[in-house]
């Protein structure tokens, strides 16, 4: 992480920031429970929405789909429509978003260690 030059607002500061250092960056695209949450749910492959809702049931339907567009937004997942009646959607990361695997499953082995060491 380079050094960091202090500027006179939150908004400033917080732009300068993610511009400067990679890790808060990073943190900023994935950051939030729901989508890391949502990250998790995707490794293991395409999921509707009613699937997402399954697995996370106290994400409201609205948070569901800000977070989902958020992501796909930032090129994290894909969303593909189909062309049925009902209209079909499912969602899968990207190329880019897969990457995140070995992130999150290390965010997993730490957690459990942590989680072991203060319960």
């Amino acid at each position: 992480m380079s050094k960091i030059k202090v500027s006179s607002t939150n908004y400033a500061n917080k732009q300068l920031l993610n511009e400067e250092c990679n890790e808060v960056y990073a943190a900023n695209i994935i950051g939030g429970q729901w989508s890391l949450a949502i990250c998790c749910a995707l490794i293991n492959g395409k999921m509707r929405f009613g699937e997402l809702r399954k697995i996370l049931p106290t994400i409201t339907e609205r948070m569901l789909t800000l977070q989902l567009r958020r992501l796909e937004d930032n090129g994290i997942l894909k969303r593909t429509v189909y062309a049925e009646v009902p209209p079909r959607v499912e969602y899968e990361l990207t190329g880019i978003g897969q990457q995140l695997e070995p992130i999150i499953r290390a965010l997993e082995t730490w957690g459990q260690a942590h989680k072991n060491l203060h319960l």
